[in-house]
């Protein structure tokens, strides 16, 4: 793994963020997008509008696959958080000491996969960019997990997506 270049990131980003109003954005963002819960209640008051339903519903299939698969390399990989005495962690808790990849970035980039055509690119775009700051900001991931976590999430959400479109054209045949 890129360890040194992590570690320069993981310093370099706490140096020029921490001390800023974005600690509290970035706390705000963790706890938001702890076990996808904030993405899927996204989703589910998307629902609850009435509009675009089955797009919602394929959304957050993508979240769920996303934050899957982020969970099941993290266990694979088995990589520790960082532990650098001058980026100490800026949460108290973290469910587990495991680091790759980050199940946050996962959720997340899933979710602008599937969102950003019910809320636009931009805001979707943003949200993701600002939660692979929070994780590195906060001390809790190395910068190379959020960047695999975006990865991983973004391809379960495609492949999420895909999968539900071929078992609807095989219910539906024309």
């Amino acid at each position: 793994m890129l360890t040194g270049l992590d570690h320069r990131l993981l310093i370099v980003t706490r140096r020029v963020l921490g001390g800023t109003p974005a600690v509290p954005l970035a706390r705000g963002l963790s706890v938001f997008g702890e076990h996808a819960i904030g993405w899927l209640a996204v989703a589910g008051a998307g629902w609850l509008t009435g509009r675009h339903r089955r797009e919602w519903v394929e959304g957050a299939a993508g979240v769920l696959a996303g934050h899957a698969s982020g969970v099941v390399l993290k266990r694979l990989v088995r990589r520790r958080r960082p532990l650098l005495a001058e980026v100490p962690a800026l949460v108290r808790t973290h469910p587990s000491s495991l680091s790759f990849p980050s199940a946050h970035s996962c959720s997340t980039a899933a979710a602008a996969v599937g969102y950003a055509p019910l809320l636009g690119r931009p805001l979707m775009g943003t949200l993701l960019g600002g939660m692979l700051v929070s994780r590195v900001l906060l001390g809790v991931h190395h910068p190379s997990d959020v960047v695999v976590g975006a990865a991983v999430g973004a391809a379960a959400a495609r492949g999420t997506r895909a999968v539900l479109a071929r078992a609807r054209r095989a219910a539906h045949p024309t």
